[in-house]
């Protein structure tokens, strides 16, 4: 009888602390996101919801099974560096990063905390990855490398101004992928007979400058090559291209939306919505050195009709027939 009491007296004992262990422990941590940017929120907005969207296709809710620790540099390179040792600090299990100038900050604060990348250019030149077969480090995601697109896009400025001659170029010489994209563009310039004006631009400040520069060369239309500083001031060079009435190409549809006349790359919501992936692999045990570097499969037109009448060009119906969104 004795042993019977103390028998239940000690299961009842385990029962009620069962509870009170559980407690103890509190709720099961859930796994921790650090996405650095070199961008500000509205810039990003929509790329961030598509990788939010990727996330809760693959079942990962934000506050819910997954937590996003966000920091954004604002369009000023300089504080990538600052914000990325910041995240690894928290110990976050995975750096997203939207860029190379990102990633490159992200691989000089940490070489053991997985990093993905949602819009390479050449991780491969940049010394991100090894290969793009085997990165080999903690570095993987999306690199959009693709140098006829730079040709592609002086193309399709011929075709709106058919005698185009001279084409001045925004890029940032501080910015291995605009640095990059403004060398490939130099490759195709001869042969489609377009000579390329150099626009070195590092900060906001110079850019009413280089539209001056711009004019006094008699370019005839703008490329702009891919940077925070610029993707952060859209609306400010659509304004000036139109002002100096200079056709003007860049690789975001946001550009278009802010007024400017024409864009063409890869569609950046679709690579983030493809990054998400590799969030949930590295997640559930894969090794970014192990997980191959992939490209972009889906290209974007975009043309802003209303900018194009404005600065008194007729867009052929040809090219309209080509773009994906015309807008009105």
């Amino acid at each position: 009888m004795t042993t019977r009491r103390t028998f239940i007296g000690t299961l009842a004992g385990a029962l009620l602390a069962a509870p009170l262990a559980a407690e103890a422990q509190g709720p099961a941590k859930i796994p921790r996101i650090g996405l650095l940017s070199p961008f500000s929120p509205s810039d990003t907005a929509l790329w961030h919801q598509a990788l939010r969207q990727g996330l809760r296709d693959l079942g990962w809710v934000e506050g819910k099974t997954i937590s996003i620790e966000y920091r954004y540099a604002e369009g000023e390179r300089d504080r990538l560096p600052v914000l990325a040792a910041e995240l690894v600090r928290l110990k976050v299990d995975i750096v997203f990063v939207d860029t190379t100038s990102a990633a490159l900050a992200a691989q000089n604060a940490t070489r053991t905390v997985p990093i993905v990348l949602a819009v390479g250019s050449d991780t491969v030149a940049t010394g991100l990855v090894n290969s793009l077969a085997r990165p080999g480090g903690n570095i993987t995601g999306l690199d959009q490398i693709a140098p006829e697109l730079g040709g592609k896009r002086l193309e399709l400025l011929k075709e709106i101004v058919p005698r185009l001659s001279r084409v001045a170029v925004l890029w940032n010489p501080q910015n291995p992928s605009s640095t990059l994209n403004w060398k490939e563009l130099q490759l195709p310039a001869p042969q489609l007979g377009v000579q390329l004006h150099s626009l070195e631009v590092r900060s906001p400040t110079l850019l009413d400058t280089a539209f001056e520069a711009a004019t006094r060369a008699g370019a005839g239309a703008l490329a702009i090559m891919p940077d925070p500083v610029f993707v952060t001031n859209l609306k400010r060079i659509a304004n000036l291209a139109a002002k100096r009435r200079l056709p003007s190409i860049f690789h975001l549809r946001e550009f278009v939306n802010a007024g400017g006349l024409v864009a063409y790359g890869p569609d950046r919501s679709d690579l983030f919505r493809r990054a998400a992936v590799y969030v949930d692999k590295i997640l559930k045990g894969a090794k970014p050195a192990d997980l191959p570097v992939e490209q972009p499969t889906k290209f974007e037109l975009v043309i802003n009709l209303k900018t194009a009448k404005a600065l008194g060009l007729t867009i052929p119906q040809s090219l309209l027939l080509r773009a994906d969104e015309v807008i009105q």
